[in-house]
């Protein structure tokens, strides 16, 4: 391994997904071979309680002279935890790119070194998203557009010669097999300049969950580091494990409140109150002449339940929920820092955490 490889610091972010993690860390662990990075890894258990099984199976395969367990003191959502990793990996690492990835994931071979490749011979270009494959190979070829009143009006009237009409502004972009540039992808599986985080700071703590790399990237375009689609790099997502939100659902069921919160945040802050609530006007009405068509044709299974009373209740259109709290997205560790110690694959890492998080 070259002493001047690019080093990939990879941020997990785990919540009961124990046996996913390890597997993830074990295909991880193959990609360490390759000559052309130098790969470590910052696992954050969400105070999931499964620190423990991580932990015996990191000692087990010894993996803890490449991987480091983190344990946080709470479970403050999916940024909350990113956060945490990218702040001891850049403390510890000193890294040219971080790599968030989710726990239920397998990267195939060649899939971090081809984003660290791609990344260093486009410098214009913040972050590089892989290409996704289900669990049972078939491709998941998709990305995405930032969210507009466009796109609420497309999925909540659901009409097939209205969603053709209005395919520039979809929120789903079906992908080919070119690398090319996009809104924003899943932060599944997602490669950022060390230099990104350094202009703007990390994921916006204030979500709980959903939207979170969605307005992320949205402040890193307008920062001048777009992000672009590299299908060359392959990697397996199983997804849904954690929250019924995303997973396989025979029934579609109520989303959760944070859902909601978490989309009125995004328009809050990337549009203001006004642009918001035109948005939610907009959603409402297209969501309920939806849903009055599902019903006359007999597709009442097709109606998200409570929708439409879930949108209004956390609704910007509403006095209570114009007001946006200030973005929480700063981690990094300043450069008068004292060192933080090694960290081997069972410490409690929470007052390091809140160190770097106070600092």
């Amino acid at each position: 391994m070259s002493a001047t490889s690019p080093v990939v610091s990879v941020v997990i972010v785990t919540y009961r997904s124990a046996d996913m993690t390890v597997a993830c860390l074990r295909s991880l662990a193959a990609e360490r071979a390759d000559p052309r990075i130098v790969l470590r890894a910052v696992v954050i258990d969400n105070a999931s309680g499964d620190a423990e099984s991580i932990a015996a199976a990191i000692q087990l395969q010894a993996w803890s002279g490449w991987v480091t367990l983190l344990r946080a003191p709470q479970n403050g959502g999916f940024a909350y935890g990113n956060n945490l990793g990218f702040a001891y990996a850049l403390a510890q690492h000193a890294p040219d790119y971080v790599h968030m990835l989710n726990p239920d994931t397998v990267v195939k071979p060649g899939a971090v070194a081809t984003l660290v490749e791609f990344l260093d011979s486009h410098p214009g270009v913040g972050i590089a998203g892989s290409s996704f494959e289900n669990a049972d190979g078939s491709v998941w070829p998709f990305a995405f557009r930032f969210p507009s009143a466009l796109s609420e009006l497309e999925s909540g009237l659901g009409l097939g010669v209205l969603s053709r009409a209005l395919s520039p502004w979809t929120l789903v972009r079906v992908m080919g097999e070119a690398s090319e540039p996009i809104d924003w992808g899943s932060g599944a599986s997602m490669m950022i300049r060390r230099t990104l985080l350094d202009a703007i700071g990390g994921l916006d703590e204030s979500f709980f969950l959903y939207f979170e790399e969605t307005e992320f990237c949205w402040r890193a375009r307008r920062a001048g580091f777009p992000m672009w689609y590299v299908p060359a790099s392959r990697v397996m997502h199983i997804g849904g494990h954690s929250t019924a939100v995303t997973g396989p659902q025979r029934v579609i069921k109520r989303l959760p409140a944070y859902w909601f919160e978490s989309r009125r945040r995004y328009f809050l802050a990337t549009g203001g109150r006004a642009r918001a609530a035109l948005i939610d006007l907009i959603a409402i009405a297209a969501h309920a002449l939806g849903r009055a068509r599902l019903w006359l044709q007999g597709r009442r299974d097709r109606i998200v339940p409570y929708y439409l009373r879930d949108l209004w209740r956390h609704s910007a259109l509403r006095r209570e929920n114009g007001r946006l709290a200030a973005a929480r997205t700063r981690f990094l560790v300043s450069a008068t820092s004292p060192p933080v110690p090694p960290c081997d694959s069972e410490l409690e890492a929470r007052q390091q955490v809140e160190n770097f998080r106070s600092s």
